[in-house]
This record gives C-alpha cells, structure tokens and sequence, in this order.
C-alpha cells in the first residue's frame, strides 16, 4: 500500500495534491476515484438541492443515535451500520446517482454529559463504555467485515468533549487528564482501536483554552497512538480561529496551524491559504504529502483503484434499490421496536385490548407527523403514530384525531373514545432552517431562535427540561382518566405530573420510519417493548451542575448524579417480570491483565415472552483513587419465553477496571477488592458479589 502512495504521490502536481486536502480526495487525470462524503449518523442523507440542484435520494432513515442506544443491542445497531453503508456503496456506484458518499460522518462518538444540550439527539447516551459499544458496533456495520476492504468509511464526530452549544464556538471544555482517558476519549479511542475506525472531525470548541482543530493531541495521541488517518476540521472550524477563538490575525495562518496540527480535510476555505503558505515557505510539499498518505490509505482500503473483481464491494450497483428490500425494512422495524421504552404501566395498563376498544382518541402535536432532524434523510416511506394505530385497529375500532386543544378539540376527542393517547414531546429542528447554515446570533447561540425553551438543536441548548405540551396531557386526563402517553423525544424531559398520574407512558426518539408502526404494536400488545433509557432523567433542571462545567464528578450522570432521579440510566419496564438468580464470576480472583466471566440465570416469570438487559457494574472497594459509585461494564439483551430461563455470560477485562495515573502518564490497574452488580437498571441492583484484582 504505502510504496503504491509513494507513486502516486510522486505523479501528481503540487495543485492536485492541495485540492486533496478538501473533500474531494480523487484525482481524475490519473483516474483516482474521489470517496467523497455524506452526513451519517442514523441514516444517509441525501437530501438534495445545491448548486447544482441534486435530486432527494431516499434511504432508510434509523431512530436517532439516543434511540438505537436504547435498544441496548450492539449486535442490531451493527445490522443498521451494514444497511447505511450498503445503500452509500450502491448510490456511490450506480450510475443514474453519480455521487461519492463513501465516507459516512457518523458514528457521534460524543457524550450526553447534560441534559441541556442542544445536540443530545446525536449520541448514544451517557455511559462511556455504553457509547463506545455503541460507536465500535456502528462502525463495523458502516466499514463490513471483509478482511481487506472496507464498504464504506466511517468519521467519527466531534473530537472532544462537545456538549455545549451555545457559545461552542469559543468555550473553552475544560478538565484534567483523568476524565480525558476514562470518560470523554472513551468512544473514540475504543471506535478506533477496537471498531478500526480511520477518521474523525475535530470539534469547534477548546479543551483546557487549546482549540481542537489545533490541538497537538491530533498528532500525538489520535494519529499515533490511535493510527487515525484522517483528520477533518469541522464547517467554518478554521474561520473561527480567527473570528471567534482569536487565535491567528487571519485565514492563512489559521489554515498553516491547522496543517501542522495535523489537519488533512478541509471543510472550510483553504486552497489559497495553502498555495500563499507552500509559496513563502512556511509549508512545504513534503508537509503535503504526509498529510495525503494517510487519506489515500482510506481510498485504497475502499478499493477503489483496484479491479472491481478483486473488491467484494464493488459489485453493489445496478441492483433493487436496498431501502425498498424486505432486508432492509426488516432491520429498520426491528430497531424501531427494540428502542421503544417502557417508562410506566401502572396495573397492567398495557397492552391495549382491540376486542373491548370500540373507540381510540389519537392527540397531539406529534400524533401525525414523524419529525426529521438535521442529520437525516429522506425515508423511503414514513409512518405517524396515527398512521400506525389506524393499520393496527383496521375499521373495528373508532379512531378520533385532534392535533391539539384548539375548540376543545383534543378534550371532546378524548371524551368520546374508551381510551386517549397523547403524543408529545420535542421539535428536533426548533422551527425553521433545516439546512446546515450556521447563524450568529447575540448570545452566541448560532441558530435561530426556539420558540418552545425545552426545546433545543445544534446551535441551540436547552432552556428548560419540562416538557410544555404537560397541560394538554393533563386535560386530556381530565376528560379520560384512561389515558396514555407516548413521549417522542430526543433527550430526557422532567415529566414529574406525568410520571405520578397517567397509568402508563412509552418512550421513543425521533426519525425512524417506522415510529407508528413499533409504537401501534407495542400499545396493543404485538410487541412487548424491551427498550431502556441511556441517559439519567433529572426532576428538576436544579438538580444539574452549571452548565458549562465538564467536570462530571460534580453531579453528572448516573455515576455521579446528586439526589433523586425521574428515571435512571439503564430503565426499563416490561409487559411481564424477570428474576435473576445465581450470579457467578469464574473465578475469585482477577489478575491485573486477565479477564473473568460473570453469569447469571435469568427467568422470564411471567406469561408473555419478553427481552430485558442485563447490566453489569462495578464498584471500586478500596482505590486511591475518586472513582464513581458504579460504573456499567457490560450489558446483554436477552429474549425469554414465559417461564424461560437463560444463563447469560458477560466478560470483564481487568483493563477496563483501570484509572489513569497522571503522575505516570499511563491506565494503572489496582489490586483491590471490586463489587459485581447485576441489574436491570443502574438503580435496581438484583444481585452482587465482590473478586480480588491481583
């Protein structure tokens, strides 16, 4: 590989190869194959439009990353990775297309370290080592299994620790090196080295007041020691050196700083800054070139100058398109029901019984719309939450919509039917501007405004977390006490009334086609929904840290959290009941670089066959260290028949026990005795037992 880059390089002029510092990466006089780029994070978007008019291609559109997170289904998000990457290579290489999308900017491997954030609706959860199953399995589904090549690239965003938005232009994420190695690098470092992910996007803000577009962590951690190969600057990242960082007086030394730290794609302006650098000397050629082998390594990894016979890949054109195969939507259904949640079921309010409904009031602002966000795509086809309930009630049962309280019409709709259910939740996109422009505005928040405060979007952190659309459930309520409430959201909302009144409440994210369809078979039973929440859901925006501090051992998270929560990380109910009995480790003791399995029995107890996630977390007995209260390292979705047992088998690595010291610059692990707890949530703990680490 590296002695045919050495040839190229050498045939290619000082402009081709300045050209390829962009996004476009090929070089069509010596018949290089740009692999282009397209947003990715739970579903290709190719939405259209452009200077050059380019027709909508539709492609399956996925539940946002929070919802396939709740799925807890590493196996499943790797599936929904195959299927992204799949429908890239076959728009890359079908000719009526004529587009490069081969590398996907997906998966976020970013936390959702507050509840405020405006872009929470982009990660998996809260959990380091959660995300980073998440992001590992996601990137293997995205690049496939072949041995040699890979079906599509993927980048990782946004590298670190980007979880504000207002201001995030300039803000500077400030925190030691612990949390560095044990919590806000975790996804990635564990996307790379584990998932063989290649590329990432540095992010706008700062860590500890360096910019992360130059920070010399690209270099010495993420390209050496990681072996990442390409490094991206964000939109405008470069820009905001200058104008919002202050760092550089202009373009070109901004685009030089970039280049030395390590920068070798460019979404922003650069050519002539790089041409005006090479020409004073303050790069060279050979700069270039170092930068350019490591992004031709990802062009010859996707085969793309080889025979298309030899690349696996290469034969995925000209075929049905995939988003309308029965592979393809059977994926996607599956992940919409696995990532419904079961937040409350007071009496077995759930599931429905279509036999002894007559009439279903169906309201809401969100009952008939599936809403899109900023990083999706065009579905092949999109199914409401009423759409769902009509196909699944067919014309024996009544089905009354309102869309709101306008002329009582909610009220008098849910006062004519046996049961109401009321859809509510967020506006992913806050209103207006659906495209990608970036907006200043003057508390620094970058996008238009929201007119709803617990709203929130890129550009745009929350204000609140309780959730407006409330009145309407409770006059809903008041007009029929036998009322449910699907809560379409993309982050947590402190539904306190909710939670304490209305018999039974579902969870779902946002931008899956198939959202009626999973939530319709999960109110009447044809699914049993085995979705858990993987974020802690604060009772109060009190109960939250300011925002702007990234020390998470103040109060963030379920490791840390202060108080009570709504719900916690890692909950989930189901239509029937599971016990745990008998949990093991292997052995007694685990040595400093060894690893045991833990195994527990667990039964399904009830009559109707259910999935639950075991949840493995560890307690340090005896650090030198702070480490958290507990800390989740290792989890596994089972399926039971009713009265069905299973033994379910999860490794622990000594290596994931470690903490970074900092005097010695390196993971330490300690000899002590650790806590195993296994449960269904972080706060339901149904069995422990304690190891010696030697």
């Amino acid at each position: 590989m590296e002695k045919r880059i050495d040839n190229l390089l050498s045939l290619m002029t000082l402009d081709e190869k300045i050209d390829c510092l962009g996004t476009k990466t090929g070089v069509p006089r010596l018949g290089v194959p740009n692999f282009g780029s397209s947003e990715g994070i739970h579903g290709v978007v190719q939405r259209g439009g452009g200077k050059a008019e380019r027709a909508v291609i539709t492609t399956t559109q996925f539940p946002q990353p929070p919802g396939m997170g709740e799925s807890w289904d590493p196996d499943l998000v790797r599936q929904a990775g195959g299927v992204e990457g799949y429908e890239a290579r076959f728009i890359t290489q079908t000719e009526k297309y004529n587009r490069q999308i081969l590398m996907l900017w997906g998966p976020q491997a970013d936390l959702a370290r507050d509840p405020r954030w405006g872009r929470s609706e982009e990660v998996y959860g809260e959990d380091p080592f959660f995300n980073g199953t998440m992001v590992v399995a996601f990137t293997k589904g995205l690049q496939g299994d072949d041995p040699k090549y890979w079906q599509s690239a993927a980048l990782l965003k946004h590298f670190l620790a980007n979880s504000n938005e207002n201001f995030r232009t300039s803000s500077s994420s400030n925190f030691d090196q612990r949390l560095f190695w044990e919590y806000y690098s975790v996804p990635f470092r564990m996307g790379f080295l584990e998932g063989g992910a290649k590329g990432v996007m540095a992010s706008y803000n700062a860590w500890n007041g360096t910019p992360m577009a130059i920070n010399p962590i690209l270099k010495s951690i993420v390209q050496k020691q990681w072996g990442v190969d390409v490094l991206s600057s964000d939109g405008g990242a470069v820009k905001l050196l200058v104008d919002s960082h202050k760092r550089f007086a202009n373009q070109q030394q901004a685009v030089v700083a970039c280049l030395k730290a390590g920068i070798n794609q460019f979404l922003d302006t650069y050519v002539d800054e790089t041409k005006a650098a090479v020409k004073d000397g303050s790069v060279t050629e050979t700069e270039i070139d170092d930068l350019l082998r490591p992004k031709f390594r990802v062009t010859m990894r996707l085969g793309l100058i080889d025979p298309p016979e030899m690349v696996p890949y290469s034969q995925i054109k000209d075929s049905p398109e995939p988003w309308n195969t029965d592979k393809d939507k059977a994926i996607s259904e599956k992940m919409a029901l696995e990532s419904v949640v079961l937040l409350k079921n007071a009496d077995a309010f759930l599931p429905l019984k279509k036999g002894s409904i007559k009439s279903i009031a169906v309201i809401g602002p969100l009952a008939d719309s599936v809403h899109w966000d900023w990083y999706g795509g065009t579905p092949p086809h999109a199914i409401t939450p009423l759409d769902g309930i009509r196909n699944e009630v067919g014309s024996n049962v009544k089905v009354n919509y309102a869309a709101d309280e306008s002329d009582n019409a909610a009220v008098k709709a849910a006062q004519s039917s046996d049961v109401a259910v009321v859809v509510v939740g967020n506006d992913p996109t806050c209103g207006p501007n659906m495209g990608h422009e970036w907006h200043n505005t003057p508390d620094g928040g970058g996008t238009l405004p929201c007119s709803v405060p617990s709203d929130g979007r890129e550009g745009r952190d929350r204000k609140s977390i309780t959730l407006a659309q409330e009145q309407l459930i409770k006059q809903v309520y008041a007009a029929n006490p036998k009322t449910v409430v699907i809560l379409v959201s993309s982050f947590p909302f402190a539904i306190n009334w909710t939670q304490a009144n209305i018999p039974a409440i579902l969870h779902m994210a946002h931008s899956s086609q198939d959202e009626g369809t999973a939530l319709a078979k999960v109110l009447f039973g044809d699914y049993n929904p085995g979705g858990h929440l993987v974020t802690t859901w604060p009772q109060s925006i009190e109960q939250l840290p300011a925002m702007m501090d990234y020390d998470i051992r103040h109060g963030r998270t379920y490791m840390y959290f202060k108080g009570d929560s709504l719900y916690p990380f890692g909950y989930g109910l189901s239509f029937t009941t599971f016990s745990y009995s008998n949990l093991k480790a292997s052995s007694a003791r685990l040595a400093g670089d060894g690893s045991i399995t833990v195994s527990v029995d667990v039964t399904n107890t009830g009559n109707r066959t259910g999935a639950d996630v075991v949840q493995l977390y560890v307690k340090h007995l005896e650090s030198k260290v702070e480490r958290p209260r507990e800390e989740l390292k290792g989890f596994q979705r089972v399926t039971l028949k009713p009265h069905e047992t299973k033994t379910v088998q999860i490794t622990l690595e000594a290596s994931t026990l470690a903490f970074w010291n900092e005097k010695q610059a390196k993971f330490e692990v300690e000899t002590e005795p650790v806590k195993l707890m296994i449960g269904s949530s972080s706060a339901d703990i149904k069995l422990a037992t304690t190891v010696s680490v030697q």
